[in-house]
């Protein structure tokens, strides 16, 4: 931390009020609350406490700041833009606008300095979470005792709204529980939510519970004591205890609109209204929009210097590092490979022919030589590795003790997991993937969402794809979440029909970077497919869609399958007659990305004879069978008894694809 100017860092915070002002009322869009109420939180960390480079905003050994209020855009980019950041002056004046930098929620690579995409509440601190996740992998895996070469801090910002949402619950009570002492927590409690004081829907004590879950607490009674923001982020940033830190400080919502400050009126934009009122009394010409004075703008030029040279002397010792060390500085680099398909696809032995193996246990087949290919690959499960099969073998668990492990065990927690997740993610650093039971991706949807949002590739190795669960019922078989999942846009779903178009599917998930894959994986055994040829299952998973059957008379008939489906629609196609082809579609969002010849190729047109089966809802296969067509699937919820009893009660079988194909 460079030394307290309080009296600049005092008109800075104003200044950043009154751009905050003036962008939402030239805008008539946003909210005011906590880009005023947090402004001296911003002045100092911005201003002195943050370790960072203005000039290169992915330096790895940064601190990461995450606004976990995400509604409060105008905050960090009145920041980043004052602190020296490629945000022009122009870029916050068009604030909300087409095309600008400055989104009305940050977005992940619109804006330099925007650490996650954030704007759902909560989501913020499960990012922080996985921020500071992933740098205590780092640390462990390429730190030496004489280049400790990273020790940055991931600080987050967060509201009344985000502690509230069970996410952000989810992933502190992690981060507490993992002794994650490089995550900083700002709680802006100004005691204010949207739609009332907070004390209608709140009254735990904030402090204790943090306490009791393992986190160190301290609180401001003044929120905007520069003084004392400053002392506490430094004692959070020197602290050694071994616990993630929270700073509780007393804030005014909406601080500079007396009309509005204080009460619920101040968090959106009901204060813009009274901007040229209120101007005088925070040092800001009433006539003069969009103002930051020179003495101002001068001190973040110097202060930007500085963080210019903390980050050139920091290369150096990355340079020697990287003599030192140059199995690790290889190995860091290879974050920015983007490994092939094909070359991934080499690592994965092919299976026996006899091989009848559920997808989840084909998948924990594949994983080991992937990860034993990937090194700074990682697997975590929501308390089900002995279900998903997703362990990484002859690898420790990330914990306390061993920072290096590759196996992460995020408890009983869908949410916090699929965001703290995307927190890896956005680092960039290591390769990250999860697991639960499909049905449980409702937990994990809006954390999902955001992945493909801000193209995470995260994979998601969910099992359990299907009524194939069985005896455990409706509440735990996913009718309906394979094709809820189909429709995110971005999102890739993956349903493999065998061992060999599991190999394909990790390979494709792991091949992507654009993005999210979720492979469903069965929890019954499926048999081997071996009529088709190795090659061709394992390559035509990463078309999407491929031709698994292939007729020996002219054309007639086309029966489309995905998953463990694909067995009945190949025996169906033996009853009925050569010229029927059958298609394996394990990806509907991968086949659609395939050029029109090579989808007409596999569907033409012409034939219009088309049946699918799926066990699930029907829907989205109508895209391919047309109005002629039919759809075999479940389009109710499910029911409890033995997978093969489940199956032929709700007509999932051979007979009525080739009933249904007759009809035709």
């Amino acid at each position: 931390m460079s030394k307290l100017n309080t009296e600049i860092l005092a008109k800075a915070a104003n200044q950043a009020r009154g751009l905050a002002m003036d962008a939402i009322h030239k805008s008539n869009s946003g909210h005011l609350g906590l880009p005023l109420g947090a402004a001296e939180v911003g002045a100092v960390l911005y201003g002195s406490a943050m370790v960072h480079n203005p000039d290169e905003p992915h330096w790895l050994n940064r601190d990461r700041f995450v606004l976990s209020g995400g509604h409060g855009s105008m905050f960090i980019y009145s920041w980043l833009h004052l602190s020296g950041y490629d945000l022009s002056l122009d870029e916050v004046k068009n604030f909300r606008q087409l095309h600008s930098k400055t989104p009305g929620h940050p977005e992940f690579h619109e804006t330099p300095g925007v650490e996650a995409t954030t704007g759902p509440l909560g989501q913020g601190i499960g990012n922080a979470v996985g921020y500071a996740l992933s740098g205590k992998m780092l640390e462990a895996r390429f730190n030496t005792p004489e280049y400790p070469l990273f020790d940055y801090h991931v600080i987050t910002l967060a509201g009344d709204g985000c502690m509230q949402e069970g996410v952000a619950m989810e992933a502190v009570a992690f981060a507490g529980h993992q002794g994650l002492d490089n995550l900083i927590l700002i709680y802006d409690a100004n005691d204010v939510t949207l739609d009332a004081m907070a004390d209608k829907s709140q009254s735990e004590n904030c402090a204790a519970r943090f306490k009791a879950i393992g986190w160190d607490v301290q609180t401001l009674a003044d929120g905007h004591d520069l003084a004392a923001i400053s002392k506490a982020i430094n004692k959070a940033k020197k602290t050694k205890s071994g616990k993630p830190q929270l700073i509780i400080a007393k804030t005014v919502i909406g601080k500079g609109i007396p009309e509005v400050q204080g009460t619920s009126k101040g968090h959106g934009e009901g204060g813009a209204k009274f901007v040229a009122t209120s101007k005088p009394a925070l040092g800001l010409p009433a006539d003069q929009h969009f103002f930051v004075s020179d003495d101002v703008r001068a001190y973040f030029a110097e202060n930007k210097k500085r963080l210019v040279r903390g980050y050139k002397k920091w290369l150096k010792t990355f340079e020697a590092w990287s003599v030192a060390n140059p199995d690790k500085a290889t190995l860091l680099a290879s974050r920015h490979n983007h490994p092939t398909a094909a070359s991934l696809l080499e690592k994965i032995p092919v299976f026996p022919a006899d091989a009848k193996l559920a997808s989840r246990a084909a998948g924990r087949d594949v994983l080991q030589p992937l990860a034993a290919a990937l090194p700074l690959m990682v697997s975590g499960s929501a308390d089900l590795y002995g279900s998903t099969l997703n362990y990484i073998a002859g690898q420790p668990d990330f914990d306390k003790a061993n920072r290096g492990g590759r196996n992460i065990r995020y408890g009983i927690r869908e949410h916090a997991m699929a965001a703290i997740n995307n927190g890896i993610a956005y680092d960039g650093i290591f390769r990250t993937s999860c697991a639960t039971f499909l049905v449980f991706a409702d937990y994990s949807r809006p954390s999902m969402r955001i992945a493909a949002l801000a193209k995470l590739p995260v994979v998601y190795i969910y099992t359990h794809d299907s009524i194939g669960v069985g005896e455990d019922g409706p509440t735990h078989q996913p009718v309906e979440t394979v094709s809820s999942l189909r429709i995110i846009p971005g999102m890739d779903v993956i349903r493999p029909a065998d061992p060999e178009e599991t190999a394909g599917a990790f390979a494709a998930a792991l091949e992507r970077a654009d993005g999210p894959t979720l492979l469903a994986l069965t929890r019954q055994n499926l048999p081997n497919l071996n009529d088709i040829p190795v090659h061709v299952r394992r390559a035509g998973v990463l078309k999407g869609g491929y031709i698994a059957v292939q007729e020996t008379a002219p054309l007639t008939t086309i029966l489309l399958a995905a998953g463990s489906e694909v067995q009945l629609a190949i025996a169906a196609a033996k009853t009925l007659g050569a010229g029927v082809r059958v298609v394996s579609m394990p990806s509907f969002e991968r086949f659609n990305r395939q050029s029109a010849e090579y989808r007409e190729s596999i569907l033409p047109k012409a034939v219009r004879k088309r049946v699918a089966i799926e066990a699930g809802v029907t829907g989205l296969w109508h895209q391919y069978v047309g109005l002629d067509g039919k759809v075999i699937g479940i389009d109710r919820f499910g029911m409890s008894a033995p997978a093969p009893t489940v199956f032929k009660e709700l007509g999932i079988t051979t007979e009525a694809v080739v009933a249904a194909a007759q009809a035709l």
